[in-house]
C-alpha cells in the first residue's frame, strides 16, 4: 500500500517537462497537450484534402461521426445551438484524446487539476456567453433573480460551484481509474490488468468526455432559455 500511496502523489505531482530560458516551467501536460493538438491538425488535414460529393470509405465513417455529435448536441440546445457546434464538438474530441493517450504510454494530460481546471472555466465562460447572446446582458442579468429574488445568493454561488463540479468530475473519475489499477495490478499481476487498462483507457476515457460536454451543453440549454 505504500507503494501505491508514492504512485498517486507521483500522479497528483504536476511533472515539469522543460523550462523557457530556464525559468519559465512548462508541464508535462502542455507538451502532450500540444502533441495531440499536432496530431489531431495533422488528421484533419489528410481526411478533408479529397473530400466528395457522394461519400466514399473514410469519409463516410467522418461524416457519419459528425453527423452524429451535431445531432447530439441540437437535441439539447435546440436549432438556436448550432453556432456552438464547433466549439463542443473540439472539446468532446480534445479530452477524448487526452484520455485515450495511456495506450501509447503517455500521461494523460486530464490527470492535470490545472488542465482540468482550464478546462471547466472554458465550459462556463461558454455557458454565460450563450446565455447573454440568447437573452441580452439585461436578461441575463435578471436570470439570477428567478425563480424568486431570494434565489440570487445561491444563483451567483452556482456560477463557481458548475465549473468545480465539471473539474472535480473529470480529474477524479480519471484519476480514480489509476488508483482502480494499481489496486488491480496487485492482486492480479498478470493478464487481467491488460483488459481493465483497454477498459479505463478507451471506453471510460470517452464516456468522461462525452459526460464533460453533456453536462456543458445541459447548463447552456439552461442558461439560453
Amino acid at each position: 500500500m505504500n507503494d501505491l500511496a508514492e504512485k498517486l502523489m507521483e500522479e497528483l505531482d504536476c511533472r515539469v517537462a522543460f523550462k523557457i530560458g530556464g525559468v519559465i516551467p512548462v508541464p508535462e501536460s502542455a507538451v502532450i497537450s500540444w502533441v495531440i493538438i499536432a496530431v489531431l491538425a495533422l488528421v484533419s488535414i489528410i481526411f478533408v484534402r479529397k473530400l466528395k460529393t457522394v461519400p466514399t470509405g473514410s469519409q463516410c465513417l467522418i461524416e457519419i461521426g459528425i453527423n452524429w455529435l451535431n445531432n447530439f448536441f441540437l437535441e439539447i440546445l435546440g436549432p438556436r445551438g448550432k453556432k456552438y457546434l464547433p466549439i463542443l464538438e473540439t472539446l468532446i474530441i480534445y479530452i477524448g484524446a487526452s484520455n485515450i493517450v495511456g495506450l501509447f504510454g503517455l500521461r494523460p494530460p486530464t490527470k492535470d487539476l490545472g488542465v482540468t481546471a482550464t478546462l471547466a472555466i472554458i465550459a462556463i465562460i461558454l455557458i454565460q456567453y450563450a446565455g447573454i447572446r440568447e437573452k441580452g446582458t439585461k436578461g441575463w442579468l435578471r436570470s439570477f433573480k428567478e425563480p424568486m429574488a431570494v434565489m440570487l445568493p445561491l444563483n451567483i454561488l452556482e456560477l463557481f460551484i458548475k465549473p468545480l463540479s465539471l473539474c472535480m468530475r473529470l480529474f477524479g473519475n480519471v484519476l480514480g481509474a489509476f488508483v482502480v489499477m494499481e489496486l488491480i495490478k496487485l492482486v492480479v499481476p498478470v493478464g487481467i490488468p491488460v483488459v481493465f487498462s483497454f477498459y479505463f483507457d478507451v471506453f471510460d476515457g470517452l464516456i468522461q468526455a462525452y459526460v464533460f460536454v453533456f453536462l456543458t451543453s445541459l447548463f447552456m440549454a439552461e442558461a439560453m432559455e
